[in-house]
């Protein structure tokens, strides 16, 4: 009898999103409005201590405005990771800003505070750590160098919603922190953003930024851009932050039933401290990675994502910022990462599944 297959990673959609997208679609109220209101203050209240929140159309337009609002412009330099989603990079680079990639620490997969260091130049403007995974980075390390050196500190959040850092929450340690709301992340709105900002001023501005430099109709200030929500994405948004606490529990037990139970790779470790939130559980396979995630598929029918097989230094877009560069740490990540399934829609059947398949390759493999 075949297996069913199991994938990587699930959205979860039920009928409380839907009965609050036609309760909206029956309002006639859909552009941003009091739904969008209500889900940026849900969300703050929830995840950053109740600083100011401002949702947009996707995690992608958060950073970039973020970053706008934050002022970075043409001639500053971001330090960033090359370790992560080509949407970072492509943040800073859109500002006018100049990427400046960095090696990771290869048990954290995050921003090596040492690297940091020794990149700020006179042009630094700002450092710009990714909480990879659902882990955070080394935020106490990386807020001491930027103080020290008197450059800003933003937060890539995408992937980390609830993660936290010796009880303070991702999200309230830089002037801006990023949020993705995209289908496969912690908790969805469909697609989308959003920004958590420390003041009013940055809240302010990146709203105009959203809304074509508007406050009020007409009365466009600066130039800016259309990155609303939507109130129907925003009334996902508000359902799911209902459950995702529940969610990230099993997030959290399945995750250390494979910490417990998997043989034959590296499982993540978590550094003292931090609450991982399991984005993704993501495992080091440390001889042909590829071939490991192939005959998941192929022979048991489990998959398994790769995130990221090429550096952000190394793509084709954002290599001609970074001519020559060697980052040793990031190169071998890119070559072993493999992310198994976590997500809350496994079952206790599933899980024992994915053990036995990666026990199974990991062996036929040795």
């Amino acid at each position: 009898m075949p297996v069913d297959f199991i994938p990587p990673a699930k959205p979860i959609i039920g009928d409380d999103e839907r009965e609050a997208v036609d309760r909206v679609l029956r309002s006639g109220m859909v552009a941003q409005g009091p739904e969008v209101a209500a889900f940026e203050q849900e969300f703050g209240d929830h995840f950053v201590n109740g600083r100011a929140s401002v949702a947009v159309n996707s995690g992608t337009a958060g950073l970039h405005l973020g970053l706008l609002a934050a002022g970075v412009k043409a001639g500053d330099e971001v330090i960033v990771p090359s370790f992560t989603f080509a949407a970072t990079g492509n943040s800073v680079a859109l500002t006018g800003a100049t990427p400046v990639f960095v090696d990771i620490e290869p048990e954290t997969f995050t921003l090596d505070p040492a690297a940091v260091e020794a990149a700020i130049t006179p042009r630094t403007r700002g450092i710009l750590p990714v909480h990879l995974y659902g882990h955070p980075a080394r935020m106490r390390e990386l807020s001491a160098i930027a103080e020290k050196h008197g450059v800003a500190l933003y937060e890539d959040a995408a992937q980390a919603h609830g993660a936290a850092l010796d009880g303070q929450p991702v999200g309230t340690f830089g002037e801006f922190a990023m949020f993705s709301l995209y289908p496969t992340k912690n908790m969805t709105s469909g697609e989308g953003g959003m920004v958590t900002v420390a003041t009013p001023e940055l809240a302010r501005m990146v709203k105009l930024l959203r809304n074509q430099g508007m406050e009020r109709q007409y009365e466009n200030e600066v130039v800016g851009f259309n990155a609303r929500m939507t109130d129907i994405h925003a009334a996902i948004g508000r359902v799911q932050l209902t459950k995702v606490d529940a969610w990230t529990q099993t997030r959290r037990e399945n995750a250390a039933f494979l910490d417990a139970n998997l043989q034959g790779v590296v499982v993540p470790p978590v550094a003292d401290g931090a609450r991982h939130v399991y984005h993704q559980y993501t495992v080091r396979v440390l001889d042909d990675r590829d071939g490991f995630v192939k005959a998941l598929k192929d022979e048991h029918q489990v998959g398994a994502g790769v995130y990221y097989p090429i550096p952000n230094h190394r793509l084709p877009s954002l290599a001609p910022y970074a001519p020559g560069l060697d980052l040793p740490v990031t190169e071998v990540a890119a070559s072993q990462v493999v992310s198994l399934p976590v997500h809350p829609s496994l079952s206790s059947a599933d899980l024992d599944r994915i053990v036995a398949a990666v026990g199974a390759v990991a062996k036929a493999g040795a």
